[in-house]
């Protein structure tokens, strides 16, 4: 059914921050099955625009059919929201009221066995969320030096083991190539020692959460992303922003303490010399979670944190 595509996070919560009823020109800068950009749009008075940006010519094509009967409300771009501002300038836009990144996987690309994405279902190695592109899963476990995967492990995965689990994949490759995610995550798994391998989840999500990462560049320009995205606001422009790992949400969290504390005068300073302004403030103190009762209807939100500023 495609009203399954993809199960939204947050969205009571993401249209509180954004309050959409202000009317302007919106971004979902990852649009997946188009759930919180339906939300949007129903709150946006006539007039008004929501830019919908997804690399996965998939998820365009069923957002496409989901929203068609907002008309002219609601335009699919096909991109990497890391280009939102050329993406936006090439469409005439040169600022927006408001922006949302959901930065996790959309749960279509997690359940769609064909992808690559899991480690539940067997499926050949992929993970790439724009299927056109040249790097795949494939590449980085058949491809990639020992020490260059025990690095994207530990830094993407935060993998303790991960020196032990490029070590067995690299003795592994040299019988015959690492094809498929079953295959992958049984290696992971016995490469661990054997008093870790019963955790709660499969011991090889963190690798494969690295694998995706590495794959689809998701960390790589991150931080420019976001302060393209904060410089698009309008005055009273709201970003907001959901993360689903420790990675992300530092990337996010630091640049919006910068964004409303960007004096870096040394603290014995008397007075700001350095001149620099707040150009944001922070509208949630805390990052906001999903309840138990979300959690409860949807695993996938229980990691999910969600912050937002508004443009100064």
């Amino acid at each position: 059914m495609e009203q399954a595509y993809h199960v939204p996070i947050l969205v009571d919560e993401v249209i509180s921050l954004l309050s959409p009823e202000r009317g302007g020109i919106f971004v979902d800068g990852t649009l997946g099955g188009g759930g919180h950009a339906e939300a949007v749009l129903k709150l946006l008075p006539e007039g008004s625009r929501l830019f919908g940006i997804d690399r996965d010519a998939e998820a365009i094509a069923f957002a496409g059919r989901r929203l068609a009967s907002f008309g002219e409300g609601f335009i699919p771009v096909r991109g990497n929201f890391f280009e939102m501002e050329r993406l936006l300038n090439e469409r005439g836009v040169e600022s927006v009221d408001g922006i949302l990144l959901d930065l996790g996987v959309s749960s279509h690309q997690l359940d769609d066995a064909g992808r690559g994405f899991s480690y539940k279902a067997e499926a050949p190695l992929d993970m790439r969320m724009d299927r056109q592109a040249g790097l795949s899963a494939y590449d980085v476990v058949n491809g990639y030096g020992e020490k260059e995967l025990a690095s994207i492990f530990f830094r993407y995965g935060e993998e303790r083991f991960s020196s032990r689990i490029a070590k067995r994949l690299c003795e592994r490759r040299q019988s015959r190539p690492i094809e498929t995610t079953t295959e992958l995550a049984a290696l992971i798994k016995e490469a661990i020692p054997a008093k870790f391998r019963n955790e709660p989840q499969h011991p090889a999500r963190r690798c494969f959460q690295a694998i995706r990462i590495e794959v689809n560049g998701e960390l790589n320009g991150l931080e420019q992303a976001i302060r393209a995205a904060h410089g698009l606001l309008k005055k009273g422009g709201r970003l907001a922003i959901i993360s689903f790992h420790s990675l992300e949400d530092r990337i996010v969290k630091t640049l919006f303490k910068e964004f409303e504390q960007p004096c870096d005068c040394p603290k014995s300073a008397p007075v700001c010399i350095c001149g620099k302004k707040p150009t944001a403030r922070i509208l949630t103190r805390k990052p906001l979670t999903a309840s138990a009762l979300e959690q409860e209807r949807n695993s996938r939100s229980s990691s999910a944190k969600l912050r937002a500023i508004e443009r100064l």
